[in-house]
């Protein structure tokens, strides 16, 4: 079958894989669970999440500029267009092989859109949209690609993801203030009596602990949903999302455990920490 594939499609394959690995992210580590073939799908669908994310969080380009590329993708997930990156026809590939929903790709590109335009969120629930779209429909992409037989599967994608993406909120916090964002929703900072201008300032008090593990307990309740909808059929099907799983928790679980120095330190597991938890979800998946 390899041996069909163009050199061009090859080399996207190839460069698509390298952001897979350059990114450093979680989410890569995972995919040493899969085989041949939906590696390599997922390393290109991977690799389209983040060309677009990086378009949006590019300081070369302008809001414009940001905007007219994000639309670009859109039409490029439909139909060719000139000048089109190797990437795009991979992408449509996969689409296609897949029977992935277009929507669903263009939800993700709407996700990293609103970073264009939005750097508070008043409430979670408004925050919940932006999780969904960045991460829930991320998941919901991939264990398609991943295979599945419950529609079940569909709620513990849903549900994983944003426990991910509350997990990155957390440990972000630090460097989305330099970038001028805060993604804490204002009514929970209100709750807990701590202000913008304290969070701006990277005020570590009593009050800012209470409040990271009011986030925290959210992001946990969201692990528990995940795993209660897992459906038993499709553990082994799902054992990359549950590496991630595994992964995210352990490294929200360090940041309790140390009450949340987000401003100063950069949280994450090291290898060994990763690797034993990639080998505990493989052998429970034997």
């Amino acid at each position: 079958m390899d041996s069909k594939i163009s050199p061009i499609a090859r080399d996207t394959q190839v460069k698509a894989a390298n952001i897979t690995r350059q990114s450093k992210s979680n989410l890569a580590l995972a995919f040493i669970s899969l085989g041949r073939e939906r590696k390599r799908d997922i390393n290109i669908f991977y690799a389209f999440c983040r060309v677009v994310d990086d378009i949006a969080d590019s300081s070369k380009l302008n809001v414009a500029e940001k905007r007219q590329r994000l639309a670009a993708w859109r039409d490029m997930l439909r139909s060719a267009i000139p000048g089109e990156p190797a990437l795009a026809h991979e992408v449509r590939y996969l689409i296609g092989k897949y029977s992935l929903s277009i929507e669903m790709l263009e939800e993700i590109i709407s996700g990293v859109e609103m970073d264009l335009s939005i750097s508070r969120y008043a409430t979670f629930e408004e925050l919940r949209v932006y999780c969904y779209r960045v991460a829930s429909v991320v998941g919901l992409v991939s264990i398609e690609i991943f295979g599945y037989r419950n529609p079940a599967c569909k709620e513990y994608a849903l549900q994983l993801g944003l426990a991910l993406q509350m997990t990155n909120i957390i440990r972000d916090i630090g460097k989305d203030l330099r970038n001028g964002r805060i993604y804490l929703p204002q009514e929970d900072l209100a709750r807990y009596e701590y202000s913008e201008a304290e969070l701006k300032d990277r005020q570590y008090n009593e009050r800012f602990v209470r409040l990271m593990k009011f986030e925290a307990q959210r992001a946990r309740q969201f692990f528990s949903s995940a795993a209660a909808s897992l459906p038993p059929e499709d553990r082994r099907s799902m054992v990359a999302a549950r590496i991630m799983g595994s992964v995210y928790r352990g490294l929200l679980r360090r940041m309790e455990l140390d009450k949340f120095h987000v401003f100063e330190k950069e949280y994450r597991l090291s290898k060994l920490e990763k690797a034993s938890r990639i080998a505990a979800q493989l052998l429970k998946s034997l």
